[in-house]
């Protein structure tokens, strides 16, 4: 599975509970109950034979109680995370990964068990448990999952899929994808929201990507940070005024990008120590 190896070392929230007794990770008032069947593997990827991804049905969006674990703020290498109190209308573009067969049957950061045939996700912020409309914008396709889990720590990924999920939506062969995600409303008990097969979906044209690296009051703050971006990566480099209050906002965009090159702008950014970037499609 493509970007595996990145990805196996932030999924530490799965770790089985006897083992997060020594990290400080979700900074939760207790440790999520060991899952009955520790049976992941050393390795990820998907599990072996055919799976009929559209015989599988979306999550059902329904209310539940806040869970009883990985709803306080944590930290992950350094960085303090910050759970939302709501999530009513809450929209994120960026890229999605998934996970598979090396955490399957182990403990999620609520506390229910990992099933790589289930309809769920990995958030970083989001209240668990939400439920999520996750729309792939390279092909149009969308799922409903459940999001019972915190992750991913890489670069501007914003969301862990299962396995399953990541197949209905087509990415399992790429690994991640460009997403939108939209959080459902679960006080609406009529609501019903089907899964969508792609036709004529909106999706980025060649050269239609942007990336967001960071928003100022100051415009030049902007231009500093834009300067010392050009001197490291070869792509064009812009400050656009935005906003809607009385004083612009000046944003810091790389683009027009391919999905490629938005991808490999994401590593070096990342290695440069821009992990807060925001996927845009143009």
């Amino acid at each position: 599975m493509k970007e595996s190896n990145k990805r196996q070392g932030f999924r530490s929230l799965l770790l089985p509970a006897v083992l997060l007794a020594g990290l400080v990770l979700h900074g939760c008032s207790s440790t999520p109950p060991a899952s009955v069947s520790q049976i992941g593997g050393s390795a990820d990827g998907a599990p072996a034979g055919h799976v009929d991804f559209d015989a599988i049905p979306n999550a059902a969006p329904r209310r539940e109680p806040p869970a009883k674990w990985g709803n306080a703020p944590y930290t992950v290498n350094g960085r303090r995370y910050q759970v939302m109190d709501r999530s009513d209308g809450f929209v994120q573009r960026g890229y999605a990964s998934w996970y598979g067969t090396k955490y399957h049957g182990r403990t999620t950061s609520s506390g229910e068990v990992y099933d790589m045939y289930a309809m769920t996700a990995a958030h970083n912020n989001l209240p668990l448990p939400t439920y999520l409309e996750v729309t792939n914008l390279d092909n149009g396709r969308s799922v409903i999952v459940k999001v019972n889990d915190r992750g991913p720590f890489y670069g501007n990924r914003i969301l862990d899929l299962s396995y399953v999920a990541a197949g209905k939506l087509g990415m399992v062969g790429k690994g991640v994808a460009p997403v939108v995600i939209r959080a459902i409303d679960t006080n609406a008990p009529t609501q019903r929201v089907a899964s969508r097969k792609p036709a004529a979906p909106k999706v980025a044209s060649a050269g239609g990507y942007l990336l967001q690296v960071g928003a100022f009051a100051d415009r030049g703050n902007a231009d500093n940070l834009r300067y010392n971006l050009q001197s490291s990566l070869d792509y064009e480099i812009h400050v656009r005024p935005g906003g809607n209050g009385p004083r612009p906002v000046y944003k810091v965009q790389i683009g027009p990008l391919d999905y490629n090159q938005a991808e490999n702008a994401t590593y070096r950014l990342a290695q440069l120590g821009y992990t807060d970037t925001q996927l845009l499609v143009d």
